[in-house]
């Protein structure tokens, strides 16, 4: 059956140049063997574990929710569906996703399936080499992101398990009080993917999604390696 399926890579590699939330220490390598000395290549890797493409587990802002390595790996592969508002956004850096935008694409495409993965593509993955445009960096946080309203239909009506999205963060850059997180998803064990690319090569609905994430015992979250299977 895979034979039939296209992959579509949806994360960042991660380097010494990903851009990081503001303040936050970059990821670092360094060669500890190598073939010509030890017969074998390995290297030490240090990172955040909210790096590149990432995974929001619940307990991530919202104490005593579900820590990484309690999340249903059931809840990891799943249909999912593209909300792409790119052209309304149009380099916006204030936009958010509305529920009314979300009624548009639900009669354009059909009802979002219960226990989707829901990602939103705003146009952002463009600039995640560039710190100053991606993050807003280094003056106050500005990208686009989800409205409550939208995020809380799509949690609490169409019991998405997961939303993601393609900048640093969930909430818009603006919302210093993060509500998406704390609010709408978390509490409910919704988890999250932050710093996906490579949305527009899906289509709107129609595929399957894999998230693997290491599974960190009392994780916060994980860089993931998110593939798309598209008929």
């Amino acid at each position: 059956m895979l034979d039939n399926m296209r992959v579509v890579d949806l994360t960042q590699p991660i380097s010494s140049d990903t851009v990081m939330w503001p303040g936050a220490p970059g990821p670092t390598a360094e060669v500890i063997l190598t073939v010509a000395h030890d017969g074998f290549y390995n290297r030490r890797i240090s990172f955040m574990e909210h790096t590149g493409t990432h995974f929001d587990a619940p307990c991530h802002m919202v104490d005593g929710a579900i820590p990484l390595h309690e999340v249903d790996a059931g809840t990891l592969i799943r249909p999912g569906v593209v909300i792409d508002v790119s052209a309304e956004i149009d380099g916006d850096a204030d936009g958010t996703l509305s529920l009314d935008q979300v009624h548009a694409f639900e009669a354009a495409h059909g009802r979002i399936p219960d226990g989707s993965i829901v990602l939103l593509r705003t146009g952002w993955e463009a600039f995640n080499r560039d710190p100053g445009r991606y993050a807003g960096a280094p003056g106050p946080l500005r990208f686009p992101g989800y409205g409550v309203d939208a995020a809380r239909f799509l949690v609490e009506e169409r019991r998405a398990v997961g939303l993601g999205v393609d900048t640093l963060g969930i909430d818009p850059g603006s919302a210093t009080d993060f509500p998406v997180h704390r609010q709408v998803s978390h509490p409910r064990g919704v988890w999250h993917l932050e710093g996906l690319t490579n949305l527009a090569a899906l289509p709107a609905t129609g595929f399957w999604l894999f998230v693997g994430v290491l599974n960190l015992q009392d994780g916060s979250g994980s860089p993931a390696r998110v593939l798309a299977l598209v008929a």
